[in-house]
């Protein structure tokens, strides 16, 4: 197996133009919010050090973290002789290093992959997922999967999400510390920065949200035509991509809520994704999107059915 970062996966120099955008946007944001931080908190150890600690953290361990919520587990070729057949046979045709394969025992229909790069990399199935695709549908799934690993999607989402919430940690920090200070306590100048730090922060994080939102959607549908290039088969993706949309409004509640904080990562939402202001907050592009892209696609590789 390769050991090499690039893979025969097709470059998506849009896809790496919208990375390249969003972080410098994010960046600027979180710039400005760090010097309004710095004014409250009065040093940039606090800042670098709370930072430090909590993106190291969540972008060292974010597969042990993914997996330990969906209650998933590593399985080797004894267990999962089909899954890893597959992903033998598409790791080969992408040039790519083979990441662990996981399963979790929900019957939510779903598939996510996570870690910090392709070579510390996890792929999670859902056993759901197994139970309602055929073998030509779960091929096409993994390939979608394995496109995010080589594109790095997992590690850009991860650090972009984790600056947003960091902005809302720190800002709780700076508000509480002064109050148990007992800086803020009938001082109107430190309640009026105080006031215009959490305006500030509302405003970083909604933008933030919003560009995060933008670059996840889009990372779907690359992800999406990547997947299918690879297998040279659109339609089977489209179909997979169908009959999952159909299968989670069947999902009980409880199991989707469950989920629901791992949305940004799956192949599909589980809760759907929505047309008009709701498809601007949504991780992933509507279904209707989705299938029209696949469409196209299967006319342009000349996709017999």
């Amino acid at each position: 197996m390769s050991s090499r970062t690039r893979t025969r996966f097709p470059l998506d120099r849009q896809l790496t133009a919208r990375m390249l955008a969003t972080m410098f946007l994010l960046g600027l944001l979180y710039a400005v919010f760090a010097v309004v931080l710095f004014e409250v908190l009065g040093s940039w150890i606090w800042v670098v050090l709370i930072a430090a600690a909590l993106l190291v953290s969540q972008f060292w361990y974010s597969d042990k973290i993914a997996l330990f919520a969906m209650r998933g587990h590593v399985v080797t070729e004894e267990q999962e002789p089909k899954l890893h057949a597959i992903v033998d046979r598409l790791c080969a045709a992408a040039d790519m290093p083979k990441p662990a394969l996981a399963m979790s025992g929900t019957n939510l229909p779903n598939a996510f992959a996570t870690g910090r790069s392709p070579k510390h990399a996890v792929l999670c199935v859902t056993k759901g997922l197994t139970q309602r695709l055929d073998d030509a549908e779960l091929e096409a799934v993994l390939a979608h999967e394995l496109s995010h690993i080589a594109h790095r999607d997992v590690a850009v989402i991860t650090i972009a999400s984790f600056l947003g919430v960091l902005a809302g940690l720190l800002v709780r920090f700076a508000f509480y510390g002064a109050l148990l200070r007992g800086r803020g306590r009938g001082n109107p100048a430190i309640l009026g920065v105080l006031a215009i730090m959490m305006l500030v922060s509302a405003a970083v994080y909604a933008l933030s949200f919003l560009l995060i939102r933008t670059l996840s959607r889009y990372r779907e549908l690359a992800a999406d035509r990547s997947g299918a290039m690879l297998t040279g088969r659109p339609s089977d993706l489209a179909r997979a991509l169908t009959t999952l949309d159909n299968s989670v409004s069947r999902i009980p509640v409880r199991d989707l809520r469950t989920a629901q904080s791992f949305n940004a990562f799956f192949i599909t939402p589980v809760r759907g994704s929505q047309p008009g202001l709701s498809g601007l907050l949504s991780t992933h592009p509507s279904l209707d999107k989705r299938l029209e892209q696949l469409a196209e696609l299967a006319t342009q590789l000349g996709e017999t059915h």
